[in-house]
């Protein structure tokens, strides 16, 4: 598998309102504007999510900005955009998102070496209060043991 480079857009979001079981990276069918905005940052994976459309795996939500310079060519920055994934993980994320009550949220847009885009989903159960406190008791408390190792 291709390593990461330059790129990494992460959704900090997904990790606190989720419990992520399974992860899958998936490739992202983009426009020509599309990829060279990516490639300076200028994208957000807040509030977006993963849905099936006849066997297609298709991600709403994520923003990629326009191109600054990008004519009447530019891309519409919050449209849907297909993901690309093997069948038989589209078969295997469709059965586990119908049986289970699970869902598909992006974690983080990442460029490989050879350049493609591509965009790490996870299979996820969403958490409840009591789960995200606790998720913030433990994030303070490493918070604190690492600030006393400083110290050391």
């Amino acid at each position: 598998m291709a390593t990461t480079t330059r790129l990494n857009i992460r959704n900090k979001r997904a990790t606190f309102d989720y419990e992520i079981t399974e992860k899958f990276v998936a490739g992202l069918q983009l426009a020509g504007t599309e990829i060279k905005s990516l490639r300076q940052g200028k994208a957000s994976l807040v509030d977006s999510y993963c849905f099936f459309v006849k066997g297609e795996l298709w991600l709403k939500g994520m923003n990629i900005s326009e191109y600054f310079y990008g004519t009447y060519n530019n891309h519409i920055p919050g449209r849907e955009r297909k993901l690309l994934l093997k069948k038989k993980e589209l078969a295997k994320l469709e059965r586990k998102t119908k049986e289970s009550g699970l869902t598909i949220i992006p974690l983080r847009v990442f460029l490989t070496d050879r350049g493609w885009a591509k965009i790490e989903i996870g299979l996820a159960r969403g958490k409840k209060r009591h789960d995200k406190r606790e998720s913030l008791k433990l994030k303070d408390a490493k918070r604190e043991m690492d600030r006393i190792q400083k110290k050391f």
